[in-house]
């Protein structure tokens, strides 16, 4: 795919480029202190032996840009270390798959990962499903195809030969829903689009569209819900013009390998949050009415589009 944007463009995409980059280079800057004030560590160039035993390993699949999401799980993380009476350490990676990896390798007790990613990563057998949210009284989401409101585009037909925004490679919202809209048309991003660009945030892909630097994208529905009602500035320049039908939630996951002890004391905590003030304070400030107990065959669609696409 051809990432490079051309015209006006360029420049307004060079500098939304570097500011990424310094939030990101805030959070590198971050590393260096063994344990921040929400009992939370960026362990990607740490030294595991200056750790006792004493804490509870975790990872976040980023499908928002790093500052956004220490931001959204802050207070989370810490409420959890704190029923916990453990520090909890993040394991920070940038892509899907190097979360999923992690997992693989059981090197962390929990991860908050995307629906796709779960669907490629329980063909393995090496997780399994602790919780997942439930929002709005479901806990399926959808995708939403958005665009710039000057790009003067009303439907998914409209934005052939624009620019467009994946997330991941292994984004269900951000990636196999528009393949597979293109697969069925018959075609495919490099002939369909003029450029494409992997940005590794669904909150960085609203961003690029609102400020026109993107004509479109592919977003995780949830985030562009939360988004419009607590910052709507950040999309006061979009429209949404495609919603996908109902998938399976972004759950919580855990190793197979992991002790049978620390799953049920990890989800019973999952499941009480909502039982207390705190707790129910912290998921409403997050838009998520608890945590729940979910099937396996919630994510049955996701895997059949991935195969569907794949082939």
């Amino acid at each position: 795919m051809n990432s490079i944007l051309i015209g006006s463009k360029l420049v307004l995409f060079f500098w939304f480029f570097i500011s990424i980059v310094i939030l990101s280079s805030c959070a590198e800057g971050s590393k260096k202190k063994s344990v921040v004030d929400f009992g939370v560590v960026d362990l990607e160039n740490q030294d595991l032996e200056t750790f006792d035993n004493d804490q509870v390993f975790i990872a976040i699949a980023s499908m928002t840009s790093p500052r956004e999401t220490i931001i959204y799980y802050d207070q989370l993380i810490h409420y959890l270390s704190e029923k916990l009476g453990q520090t909890i350490l993040i394991k920070q990676r940038k892509t899907y798959s190097e979360v999923n990896d992690l997992l693989k390798n059981g090197e962390v007790d929990f991860a908050f990962i995307c629906s796709g990613a779960y669907g490629e990563l329980s063909k393995t057998g090496k997780v399994s499903l602790l919780v997942a949210p439930q929002i709005n009284g479901r806990t399926f989401y959808r995708a939403y195809i958005i665009v710039n409101q000057n790009t003067v585009v009303d439907s998914f037909e409209g934005l052939s030969g624009k620019s467009f925004g994946f997330t991941d490679p292994l984004s269900h919202t951000g990636y196999m829903f528009p393949l597979q809209i293109l697969e069925n048309m018959g075609t495919n991003p490099r002939i369909y689009f003029s450029n494409t660009i992997f940005t590794h945030g669904h909150d960085i892909s609203i961003e690029m569209v609102n400020r026109n630097v993107l004509d479109g994208a592919s977003v995780h529905g949830l985030i562009f819900d939360y988004l419009s009602e607590i910052k709507p500035d950040r999309v006061k320049n979009v429209n949404v013009i495609k919603k996908s039908d109902w998938f399976g939630i972004p759950p919580i996951v855990i190793p197979v390998s992991l002790e049978k002890e620390k799953i049920e004391k990890y989800r019973n905590i999952f499941l009480d949050i909502h039982k207390d003030s705190i707790g129910k304070g912290i998921l409403e400030n997050l838009k998520i009415d608890s945590f729940v107990l979910v099937k396996d065959s919630i994510y049955d669609s996701v895997r059949i589009m991935k195969e569907h696409v794949d082939h």
